[in-house]
């Protein structure tokens, strides 16, 4: 029998000095792929040791995105200590609103970055387009090189993929939360803005957009519970009904976000979060939702902040630092 095991990844994120943010991601992988001694090109297991640069791009970009997105949020997509929210808890026996986005932008980090690693040259075994007469060599398109869609796709279906035939319903809600952070962008041309002609472009959004739009679908996510289909034999992913007035049972689409189980609070110390204490939270906005109603202090500090930032491939931002006083409000212990 097949056996498998997980890869851990660790990405190590510091956006201030008084903390570090943690982020680990699993992926399985057919042990047999790991154990083998030699692996050629048309191995289709040596995919998984070839391309180490673009994973690790696509796993920084995830864990520093999904620090964004929830940064006002009581879980801040951290992994403070000993805590081993995706190992032990999420990746093994749970699936909430949080993991479900976790698969997504993780997905959506791979994607994004071994297409862009693609149509840079960066990897070996695929170009700007596909086509085995164009290996390693450049291929221009109308509009310029774009980045290779087809062939991230391809292969994030075939590393997140191995359990997609699985009847467990973890592992449906794996492989549907991974297939949610796809996407693809398509543009109509024609006289005065009509849609005469539509091409799709293999060119990849600001991942910053795709990390709000996933972030949206966190908001949204469905609750599930799974059947088998009397005629296929198969396990599908229902929404239980929610009101007498709608439809018994719902299947979510397949760009909606799915979970199994509700969330804890995350507001105490547990195996699932820090906890919220000591956080920083706005006044306005959320210090309210994020102390869990147990009050905050508040400080007249001089902070030094991160200024007049700009971007760098792929996942790093340089940026000067400014000083300026402020009133700093942290959730009471």
């Amino acid at each position: 029998m097949e056996r498998e095991i997980a890869l851990l990844f660790t990405v190590l994120y510091i956006p201030q000095k008084s903390f570090i943010i943690c982020i680990i991601i699993i992926i399985v992988v057919p042990l047999a792929v790991l154990s083998a001694p030699i692996l050629h090109d048309s191995d289709p297991g040596s995919i998984y040791l070839k391309q180490s640069e673009g994973l690790r791009d696509a796993i920084r970009l995830s864990a520093i995105e999904c620090q964004y997105q929830f940064r006002t949020e009581r879980w801040n997509c951290s992994l403070e200590g000993r805590s081993s929210l995706l190992k032990i808890e999420f990746g093994n026996k749970l699936r909430f609103k949080e993991t479900a986005f976790l698969f997504a932008i993780s997905s959506a980090g791979l994607t994004h970055s071994l297409a862009r690693a693609c149509s840079s040259g960066r990897m070996e075994r695929c170009t700007c387009d596909e086509s085995p007469d164009l290996q390693n060599r450049e291929a221009w398109q109308w509009g310029g090189c774009g980045d290779n869609l087809k062939y991230s796709i391809k292969f994030l279906k075939h590393f997140l993929g191995q359990r997609k035939a699985s009847k467990d319903l973890r592992a449906r809600v794996d492989m549907h939360n991974t297939n949610a952070g796809l996407k693809t962008t398509c543009k109509c041309h024609g006289v005065s803005g009509s849609c005469a002609v539509r091409t799709c472009w293999k060119q990849l959004s600001s991942f910053h957009e795709t990390g709000h739009l996933l972030k949206l679908k966190y908001e949204a996510a469905v609750k599930v519970h799974s059947v088998t289909n009397d005629a296929t034999g198969e396990t599908e992913l229902i929404s239980p009904k929610r009101h007498s007035y709608t439809l018994k049972n719902h299947v979510p689409r397949t760009t909606d976000l799915v979970y199994i189980e509700d969330s804890p609070s995350f507001c105490r110390p547990s195996k699932y979060s820090p906890g919220t204490a000591g956080r920083t939270c706005s006044k306005e906005t959320n210090c309210e939702s994020m102390c869990c109603g147990q009050g905050y202090n508040t400080q007249s500090l001089l902070v030094t902040k991160a200024c007049h930032c700009q971007v760098q491939w792929c996942c790093y931002v340089e940026c000067q630092q400014c000083s300026q006083r402020e009133e700093i409000y942290t959730c009471k212990h």
